[in-house]
């Protein structure tokens, strides 16, 4: 019997994948539960038009993605910090502090997580940070060091 899974389960299926089960596991296990459904035309036809619908939300999520990761390509952040006479700073700038700055200069959340810094910036100065906007996007952006 073909049906549609409802939800993922260990060693059969993925949601809303269509599979071939046994009679008495579709009735006895399957649709008690809720599992699955029968996979008719019209059960399909659903299926089908639920794919669309996520398809075309998930291709506007990269294009409003590339678009934020474009704007932050043109923006400059600037984090003021107390540096000694060699220019060091005291202590650190974190990707918090750069989630912070955007926030309160550009009003764009950032999430720091998805600020790319490999190690805290302990020197003022201009570098240039990747930040993941999506899985797929990502975004270049200037962070300038300045002295307090």
């Amino acid at each position: 019997m073909k049906v549609i899974l409802k939800a993922d389960i260990k060693g059969v299926g993925k949601k809303d994948e269509v599979i071939n089960v046994s009679d008495g596991y579709a009735r006895n296990f399957l649709f008690p539960k809720k599992l699955a459904v029968e996979a008719t035309e019209g059960n399909l036809r659903v299926l089908e038009e639920q794919k669309a619908k996520e398809a075309e939300k998930k291709r506007e999520e990269i294009k409003a993605a590339q678009e934020l990761a474009k704007k932050l390509s043109t923006l400059t952040v600037e984090v003021a910090v107390k540096v000694g006479d060699n220019g060091k700073i005291f202590g650190s700038v974190t990707s918090k502090d750069i989630a912070d700055a955007l926030k309160k200069q550009h009003n764009i959340d950032i999430d720091k997580k998805k600020i790319d810094l490999p190690e805290a910036i302990k020197i003022a100065g201009v570098y240039t940070v990747d930040v993941k906007v999506y899985p797929e996007v990502t975004g270049k952006l200037k962070v300038s060091i300045l002295q307090k």
